[in-house]
């Protein structure tokens, strides 16, 4: 992999990262595991971005990393949603304190998920959003100015790979240059789907599909199946609302 670098940290780290595996489709997943190992977090996720909000997870370390980026594709609102679109990282060290207000559905499910402190770092080049990569502890906690220069060398190795990635002709059974951990092409299609049964925009029947998700306390996916099913409907009364069956 050859990729221009001009920090000797972040050179360090893609060398690393590099030689786990020849492969460039692993190159995500050895990345948030060699973050997981270099800084005092509990995980690392990293996940695609586009204007409209997460595209999908790219790679997470375990479990509740995972369950973290689900959350925050399925309500559209958490620290890599808010990083993604200032371009500046997201920093909460105590989210019982201070993130309920803030994303009180996010917050909600993270914290039942056992995700005490979460650090969102923005992937861009210039105003081009790529993704975010991000940390969680299971405890509340700072970054040290050391560990917080540590995670932004992380972010701009993980910056080069998707770069990097997006170059490359990968195996043609992903649903694109960089391959997400889970197909979001259901979601897509029920919100199409949704559009036409509430008369509504695309934009809005994602709203929809979100709210409907977070309401039943479901991921996303599996209702967005549900829909193309035609086992739940969105239809607007005569009054006007939107109602789901």
């Amino acid at each position: 992999m050859v990729i221009s670098v001009t920090s000797v940290r972040v050179a360090e780290i893609l060398a690393g990262v590099a030689e786990g595996s020849p492969a460039a489709s692993r190159l995500p997943d050895l990345l948030v595991r060699a973050c997981a190992q270099a800084l005092p977090v509990t995980g690392v996720g990293m996940v695609l971005m586009t204007d409209a909000g997460p595209a999908g997870s790219v790679a997470a370390s375990d479990g509740p990393a995972a369950t973290m980026e689900e959350l925050q594709y399925t309500l559209g609102e958490g620290p890599c949603v808010d990083s993604s679109r200032t371009g500046r990282p997201v920093l909460q060290p105590d989210l019982e304190v201070s993130g309920p207000a803030r994303w009180p559905g996010f917050s909600a499910g993270a914290l039942e998920a056992g995700i005490c402190a979460i650090f969102a770092f923005p992937l861009r080049v210039g105003a081009i959003r790529l993704g975010v990569l991000d940390l969680y502890r299971d405890v509340p906690g700072v970054l040290t100015d050391h560990q917080l220069a540590e995670a932004l060398s992380f972010a701009d190795a993980a910056t080069s790979i998707l770069l990097h990635l997006q170059s490359q002709d990968l195996d043609r059974s992903d649903s694109g240059p960089v391959h997400v951990i889970e197909d979001r092409a259901e979601v897509h299609q029920a919100t199409g789907m949704i559009a036409v049964q509430a008369d509504v925009t695309l934009g809005q029947a994602l709203v929809l599909l979100r709210a409907r998700a977070f309401a039943a306390e479901r991921p996303i996916i599996p209702l967005a199946h549900d829909v193309l099913a035609g086992d739940v409907r969105f239809a607007s009364d005569e009054d006007g609302c939107i109602q789901g069956d």
